[in-house]
């Protein structure tokens, strides 16, 4: 692929992702490639390309005849990969906790600073990136390989993370993340691995509502349990109507 096309594919990316993302595109939609590609006014190698990456990310699923649908929002797909990152990014806490450095905590704190300040003015677009940087320096000592995966895993979560945010009773609350980062400057490995399980947990516990208040998690409850967490407070309790709140600024 020519420098010209990747550059092509990469903007389609994002443009399509972002759709799929803030909902322009919903769960379900099926799209052509043909009128899509006529639409964005590129040819079908950089859209192909655009498409290949949405994909791996769950973001949209191969249909025949060469359409694409945008993949839907379900309970168990949440389940599924919450179970994955409650196991992997707590063990990977464990292993970064002995090896933080001062200037690592430090980095932590200004992250909090940066997520509670954008988190009082319900700014998602900005809030995001200092807390996609705390999650990933909680575990930077584990290795690149580690938290490679754990960051497309936190991006895989996005569509369910943005419907939390607007949603979701403790969506906002930084509670957890001080926790956890408290956990961290003691040297307490194993109190911070279940903090981060059960702050994990806690959210997917409350989209998982928001989609289907009757569902189960009982995969993840399971897991939950392996990493020694305790389970959010909230979960087991009588199902509770959430009143709809003001739309996260995008």
């Amino acid at each position: 692929m020519t420098d010209e096309a990747r550059q092509s594919s990469d903007q389609v990316y994002e443009q399509v992702r972002e759709a799929i993302l803030n909902g322009e595109l919903a769960p379900g939609t099926v799209m052509s490639q043909v009128a899509l590609a006529d639409e964005l006014g590129i040819s079908r190698t950089p859209l192909r390309e655009a498409l290949r990456m949405l994909q791996s990310e769950g973001l949209i699923d191969a249909e025949p005849n060469r359409r694409v649908r945008v993949a839907p929002m379900t309970p168990s797909d949440l389940e599924d990969l919450c179970i994955i990152r409650v196991t992997l990014e707590a063990e990977a806490l464990r292993l970064s906790v002995p090896r933080m450095t001062p200037e690592d905590l430090a980095g932590l704190e200004g992250y909090m600073a940066e997520m509670a300040h954008y988190a009082a003015a319900e700014d998602y677009r900005r809030w995001v990136v200092p807390h996609r940087a705390f999650h990933r320096a909680l575990t930077a000592a584990a290795g690149d390989r580690l938290n490679q995966l754990l960051g497309q895993l936190f991006d895989y979560a996005e569509r369910y993370r943005r419907l939390h945010i607007g949603h979701g009773p403790s969506a906002w609350a930084t509670a957890g993340h001080r926790d956890i980062l408290d956990a961290c400057k003691r040297g307490d490995k194993e109190l911070g691995a279940k903090l981060l399980a059960s702050h994990l947990a806690r959210t997917a516990f409350e989209v998982s509502e928001l989609l289907d208040p009757a569902y189960e998690p009982v995969k993840l409850k399971e897991a939950l349990e392996h990493t020694g967490a305790e389970l959010p407070t909230r979960v087991g309790a009588p199902a509770k109507k959430t009143k709809k709140r003001r739309a996260a600024k995008v």
